[in-house]
């Protein structure tokens, strides 16, 4: 699909990528009466969305929840059919706000943002793209996303199969016919595990090469009840408000008692009825404790662990689906649907890459350890460099010739996610050091989007042309995100959560971990006191 190639020399402000984040970007910018581009690397709008259509593809957070609340009547219209949306559905709704807001018109399709450079003398950033575009701006605005750069790949021979090769985080246009054919697939992360039960189904054989096994719970997906769409819809302002201020964006009954404080058979009950709620969050906010104390954590992993073994019937593939050595939630767990119940299956087979480890693809498949597989197609679900890897695959520059790249090399540091200190007027929506990632993703990103237009507001009312966070304040609130994650288990897992994931990437625990509305509350107090840790110009 063609973009507009129309592209104005000068800007108030550039804008990567057009998912979530950019589009209410693009629109907020428009409402300050400021002109703007978004630059979208996709064939059309909707950033993770519009990649990610493999199989199975569905959001962890419930339709409902999962919207922006910026359009009331937009809210109040839209029909969602599932209790958990799909790709298709949640990218047909990014392209509805798109089209009724006419934000189209502003979005530069099939166009990559390459480099972005401060110029100190002129106060604007000068913006590059892969197709020779150079654009001054005042403001430049990352809304790249935290999981849109596929990690790189370090199998050996990954040219040499002579079959079809396939990746989740760059699926085909069109649906793949598997009929007939031995797949395997590499890769067990929420990808993988949604994938995996569609694949099994389509492909005449499926092998499925494990690492590490992950926590996943069920979704108990469904068409979604109407009488729960007319009482949100009823009540959206107090939900909306109630997820702004909550722990993960989405509001839920907070516990009151230990997982340690009750017996066995009460605290089974209250992971059984959590569990039978099909959410992402449940045993997470069952008790008190569960997240930062590793002996109540211990008895929720335990729960899940059962469960798994109640579902799949053998017991060697159930011991090697038991996520072992981690805490639950320490890793991103996964939503799926019948995830475990497809190793019941004949025609699926599990290889355990910690027993056998993977040695190299070979011309006619996979070769681990122990022995030769062949396949007719390979399907890569090895997930993404994640938080920053969107962020420093562009060459960012700013004050005295500092690259980003550089100044992260430790590890990403910022001022409350959203800026980093000499690069001025230059902000990352749902950043490293803001919740992102542990939080409802549209909500976090319409607090970001707000915040950012309002400082905006505030510098043209009074005359300030660069906003730009102090040293002291960006070190402070970096040190703070560390310890309010070292507050909890997070820490305690080699995860894409510390780039763990990626081999030469510092270890970091890059989102915030202390609440959603923790969060906005520190954000408000910086605003209340004159944006306090900014320093402006004129």
């Amino acid at each position: 699909m063609a973009g507009q190639r129309e592209v104005p020399t000068e800007l108030d402000a550039v804008v990567v990528g057009a998912g979530f984040a950019g589009l209410y970007m693009l629109y907020t910018l428009r409402q300050l009466g400021m002109s703007a581009r978004a630059f979208e690397a996709g064939s059309d709008v909707g950033g993770t969305w519009y990649w990610n259509k493999y199989p199975g593809a569905r959001c962890d957070v419930e339709s409902m929840h999962y919207s922006y609340s910026f359009d009331p009547e937009i809210e109040q219209e839209w029909e969602w059919t599932e209790k958990y949306p799909s790709q298709p559905e949640i990218h047909a709704y990014i392209r509805h706000v798109a089209e009724r807001h006419d934000l189209r018109r502003d979005v530069l399709l099939d166009t990559k943002v390459v480099a972005a450079d401060f110029d100190e003398n002129s106060g604007r950033w000068k913006v590059r793209t892969d197709r020779g575009d150079e654009v001054s701006a005042r403001y430049c605005i990352m809304a790249v996303g935290c999981l849109s750069k596929p990690k790189a790949l370090e199998i050996p021979g990954l040219e040499s199969f002579a079959g079809d090769s396939y990746y989740t985080s760059s699926w085909p246009e069109k649906d793949v016919d598997f009929s007939g054919q031995r797949v395997g697939v590499i890769g067990t992360g929420s990808s993988g595990i949604q994938a995996i039960p569609i694949l099994a189904e389509r492909a005449a054989h499926l092998t499925v090469f494990q690492r590490t096994a992950n926590f996943s719970l069920p979704a108990f997906n469904r068409p979604i009840d109407q009488e729960l769409v007319a009482q949100v819809k009823e009540n959206y302002a107090e939900i909306r408000q109630a997820g702004r201020m909550s722990g993960f964006g989405v509001d839920v009954d907070l516990p009151t008692k230990s997982a340690l404080e009750v017996g066995a058979a009460e605290r089974d009950a209250t992971y059984e009825r959590v569990w039978e709620k099909g959410n992402l969050t449940g045993l997470f906010n069952a008790f008190i404790d569960v997240l930062v104390d590793q002996t109540a954590n211990d008895t929720a992993a335990d729960f899940v662990r059962s469960k798994i073994r109640e579902i799949v019937k053998d017991p060697a593939k159930a011991e090697i689906l038991s996520p072992r050595g981690f805490p639950l939630g320490a890793k991103r767990p996964c939503l799926d649907t019948g995830y475990h119940n497809t190793f019941n299956r004949d025609d699926v087979d599990l290889v355990d890459l910690r027993a056998t480890p993977l040695a190299r693809i070979t011309a006619k498949g996979v070769r681990t350890s122990e022995r030769d597989f062949e396949f007719d197609s390979l399907v890569f679900a090895t997930g993404f460099d994640a938080m920053t890897g969107a962020l420093l695959a562009i060459d960012v520059t700013g004050r005295g010739g500092a690259l980003l790249r550089e100044k992260w090399a430790d590890g990403p540091v910022s001022y409350l996610g959203l800026s980093t200190a000499g690069f001025p007027n230059f902000f990352t929506i749902t950043g490293p050091g803001s919740p992102s990632v542990l939080s409802n993703m549209v909500l976090s990103i319409e607090q970001h989007v707000d915040w950012i237009g309002d400082l905006m507001s505030y510098m043209s009312k009074r005359n300030y042309s660069i906003v730009e966070p102090t040293e002291v304040a960006e070190k402070q609130w970096t040190d703070h995100v560390q310890e309010a994650a070292a507050a909890t288990l997070f820490t305690k897992a080699d995860s894409w959560y510390v780039g763990a994931n990626v081999p030469g990437k510092p270890r970091v625990f890059m989102p915030y971990a202390g609440g959603v509305g923790a969060y906005r509350e520190k954000c408000d107090e910086v605003v209340a006191a004159d944006y306090h840790g900014f320093v402006l110009q004129s």
